[in-house]
């Protein structure tokens, strides 16, 4: 069969700045899912609460520091290789020198201009969350 059963769990920040843009980031060429735009995170760690995971990873991958908020949500994806189970968290910017490891870009986009972003399968249901939770 070839199928791997296994999940990949992965928290994400959906980061909001004062201006009420979000936060995304490029994943370079030469990642897993390279040239896609996504909500930036990374995968949980042994003894590591899913907060923590978000703020070790971003403040790693962008020397970001945010104020994790409330679970968003989550969404199970079965990419061609392995799932993922992505697991969003709205969250506020604090500050950050973006010092990029894993992306070759970013943007702060309104929320209604994120459907313009080729994101990672993975992270699109967000965008319909994002949405709703701006409207209510």
């Amino acid at each position: 069969m070839g199928v791997n059963n296994s999940i990949l769990t992965v928290i994400c920040g959906i980061i909001t700045n004062t201006d009420g843009k979000i936060f995304i980031a490029r994943r370079k060429k030469d990642k897993l899912l390279g040239g896609k735009w996504e909500f930036p995170g990374g995968k949980i760690e042994k003894d590591e609460t899913q907060k923590e995971c978000l703020q070790r990873e971003l403040n790693e991958e962008f020397a970001m520091q945010i104020k994790v908020g409330e679970r968003l949500g989550e969404n199970e994806h079965q990419y061609e290789n392995f799932s993922i189970l992505l697991i969003a968290y709205n969250c506020e910017f604090i500050s950050a020198t973006f010092e990029l490891m894993d992306h070759d870009a970013y943007e702060w986009i309104a929320p209604e201009d994120l459907s313009c972003y080729d994101m990672a399968e993975a992270d699109r249901p967000f965008l319909e969350m994002i949405t709703k939770r701006i409207k209510s």
